[in-house]
């Protein structure tokens, strides 16, 4: 995302109400709300993510400690017990104990 200079597209009287509240500024103008694009929908990223959190699901109910999950995906134990929370919410399975391992 680029620059673009106030001078080029908004009115003067505009860039003088602006710099009322922000003279010399940089600032951000978020796109409308009916333009914006949901988190993930340019890339592939969020598929991966969640391509990623069944395979983890999928190893732990295998028999897989939160632990070894945590360091096979470098994620901490916490994300690890995050990610087979929401995994039991949505697969409607009956979970083990997600609770941190001794």
């Amino acid at each position: 995302m680029g620059y673009i200079r106030a001078e080029e597209i908004l009115p003067i009287e505009v860039i003088e109400l602006i710099q009322q509240y922000v003279d010399g500024k940089n600032i951000y103008i978020p796109r409308r709300t009916k333009h914006r694009q949901p988190w993930g929908s340019g890339t592939q990223t969020k598929g991966e993510l969640l391509a990623r959190d069944r395979q983890i699901f999928k190893e732990y109910l295998a028999g897989a400690r939160t632990g070894e999950l945590a360091c096979k995906y470098y994620l901490s134990e916490k994300s690890i017990q995050r990610i087979l929370r929401k995994q039991v919410l949505e697969s409607g399975q009956e979970p083990k104990a997600l609770l941190p391992e001794d």
